[in-house]
């Protein structure tokens, strides 16, 4: 029986990124659930175009869609660029869609965007995705919130989630105490726990930091590192620090898959619904409690 090709366009297809594991995670998924050759766009250096990247995919769609082939789009698929849902070719295959991060109130510019804004920009991209796809997915369930019940009823939440591998890892000696990725994001940085960290460090814990730099003494920062490393310091690794942002994010699932301990600010705690016995609640204004 003749497999049936898919032209997949991917915006990120790189092994080390947010964006990329995300991309590789469904294209994985999309080969098992049927019999199906996939090709990806093979461009190189398109990250230095990332902003134009997405630009660049529709056209990709539209070319292939109008021969007459079976595409799909994969990354760089945020609900509130509804601009994509409007100008992707019908029945375009959505790679996961994502957003719906926290955000902090307290600065302006942020809120205005994040919290009045996109939710309008939500509303378009449901309106064009009603008439585009029978089943929406969700990369997390962030945005369930904002979503009508028509599109409610088409949509599968937390694919990230539902990846973590469950099988059991080679052991290593546990001999980092806290694994952290850290990355200068004006959101992301309003609910990284900085000052929490601060206090690890002056309490003699084997703190290490991947992505970019973070400036406080006693920490070790590792830089960006290649997966493999980087699932290695993690099977060494008793714990790290799960940010108010998004405590699902793609790092705390590649700990979770290999045997790290997630501590939470206690104020987060609503937000734990999977793998409970995982997650450690704490104070992060106390240190004693740790």
């Amino acid at each position: 029986m003749t497999k049936k090709l898919l032209y997949l366009w991917v915006c990120d297809y790189s092994k080390n990124s947010g964006e990329g594991k995300l991309a590789r995670l469904f294209v994985k998924s999309l080969k098992t659930k049927e019999k199906i050759t996939i090709k990806i766009n093979k461009k190189k250096n398109l990250l230095k175009y990332k902003y134009f990247s997405p630009l660049l995919g529709i056209l990709y769609c539209w070319k292939h869609y109008l021969l007459g082939r079976k595409i799909g789009y994969i990354n760089y698929l945020p609900l509130w660029n509804f601009l994509l849902f409007v100008l992707l070719p019908p029945k375009t295959i959505l790679g996961p869609i994502t957003g719906g991060a926290k955000f902090s109130k307290y600065n302006k510019f942020n809120y205005y965007f994040r919290g009045i804004i996109f939710p309008v920009f939500y509303k378009i991209s449901q309106l064009f995705l009603f008439f585009r796809s029978n089943e929406i997915i969700f990369s997390t369930d962030l945005l369930e919130k904002y979503l009508i019940k028509v599109i409610l009823k088409r949509s599968k939440f937390n694919f990230v989630i539902n990846q973590i591998d469950t099988k059991e890892k080679i052991k290593y000696k546990k001999d980092i105490d806290f694994l952290l990725y850290y990355r200068k994001h004006k959101n992301k940085k309003t609910f990284f726990p900085q000052n929490f960290i601060k206090k690890l460090s002056l309490s003699n814990y084997n703190i290490c930091v991947v992505g970019d730099k973070l400036n406080i003494k006693n920490v070790k920062n590792l830089g960006f590192l290649q997966n493999s490393s980087i699932e290695k310091l993690q099977c060494r690794s008793k714990f790290t620090l799960a940010s108010g942002e998004n405590i699902y994010s793609l790092f705390t699932i590649e700990c979770l898959s290999n045997g790290v301990k997630i501590l939470i600010d206690k104020k987060y705690k609503d937000q734990i619904k999977f793998y409970k016995n995982k997650f450690l609640t704490v104070d992060f204004n106390k240190l004693n409690q740790l």
